[in-house]
């Protein structure tokens, strides 16, 4: 697989990832380099991943909790403090090995410490690949509000090792494939037709699969990176997913979500949504349910839950004004941004899940 150009690093594949490090840490003269990883990272692909690294350079590991429940500024307190004990400085390199609350927090404690550190990102999870470690994103929760707090930074570049995802629980798998989904969804049939009998792939066609994904989510980036205008349509099935999985936090009678379990839901009910206000087709309502329901297991939901998720929609990043902006789509990979809904619409689509 080719490498991709963003607009302000590159993206690495499998074996380039190696090769491109090397010649990095060869090139650049590093204090030190300090890996963030999380518990599972740390057993699972810690151990191979420095078994591929050329370097001199001292290497101090910084372990965090796994899980977004940790994805918090008191983690980053630990980090901050654990970087600046082991000798920190404007010269150091971090590298976060891990998925997407690693790549996310790992980012803006790099963006942050000393005003700013070259960091670069190794996601180990699928999410991670397609998502999270792709344009720049990075931050934490405020309580159980999702991404309250971060800043827009690319790092230096990403490097995706596909081997990583056979250290994955089958769950955080799925939870990848909602973005994958997505990417579909708003901007290329050919590519939604792919990915909706996931059955008869095998491993080389998920390859192909995450490589397209990124570069469709690099291609919208690129064009918006600091969410003006195209940039939004990426929140598809967002901004009811991320009241969904923060009400399921925050909620001790609920399950937690993964964050693509939350987001499967955000969009059955988003299409539905746009199935009465754009005439998105009913056909590919149904068949868009049917897709995102082989792979996700349903959710239960009842009367009481639907108040409190719309509440929770008020702390959107999204918002301007006031108003809840919608991703919504007129047809599969043609998006149209800032939509308003009523709450009644939104109760409706919840009774459709469901059904």
């Amino acid at each position: 697989m080719n490498s991709i150009t963003t607009k302000d690093s590159t993206i690495h594949f499998n074996s380039n990832c190696y090769t491109a490090i090397n010649e990095y840490l060869a090139s650049n003269r590093f204090s030190k380099i300090f890996i963030i990883t999380d518990s599972n990272t740390n057993t699972n692909c810690l151990p191979e991943f420095l078994s591929r690294i050329e370097t001199d350079v001292a290497i101090e590991i910084i372990e965090i909790e796994p899980g977004e429940t940790h994805k918090t500024i008191e983690t980053c307190v630990g980090v901050w403090n654990a970087l600046s004990e082991l000798g920190g400085d404007r010269k150091s390199l971090i590298l976060n090995l891990g998925g997407g609350v690693v790549t996310d927090l790992g980012g803006f404690v790099a963006c942050t410490f000393k005003r700013g550190i070259k960091y670069i990102n190794i996601p180990t999870s699928l999410l991670a690949m397609v998502d999270a470690s792709v344009g720049g994103k990075t931050g934490v929760d405020l309580g159980s509000l999702k991404n309250q707090i971060g800043v827009i930074d690319s790092g230096d570049m990403v490097l995706i090792d596909t081997n990583f995802l056979s250290t994955l629980p089958q769950s955080h798998l799925k939870s990848g494939l909602a973005e994958m989904l997505k990417h579909g969804l708003i901007y290329d049939r050919n590519y939604w037709d792919k990915m909706t009998d996931l059955s008869k792939l095998n491993l080389d066609d998920l390859d192909a699969l995450i490589h397209e994904s990124v570069i469709i989510k690099n291609t919208i980036v690129t064009k918006d990176p600091f969410e003006n205008n195209v940039r939004k349509t990426l929140n598809y099935g967002h901004t009811l997913g991320h009241a969904i999985e923060s009400y399921f936090l925050s909620n001790p009678n609920k399950t937690d979500l993964l964050h693509g379990e939350a987001i499967a839901i955000g969009m059955i009910l988003e299409t539905y949504i746009s199935s009465r206000l754009f005439n998105f087709p009913e056909a590919d309502l149904e068949e868009v349910k049917k897709v995102i329901l082989n792979v996700f297991a349903q959710v239960d939901f009842d009367d009481n839950d639907y108040p409190e998720i719309i509440e929770l929609l008020k702390h959107d990043k999204k918002n301007e004004h006031g108003n809840i902006n919608f991703v919504l789509l007129e047809a599969i990979g043609t998006p149209k941004i800032d939509c308003l809904v009523d709450n009644e619409l939104i109760i409706e689509a919840f009774e459709y899940y469901k059904k």
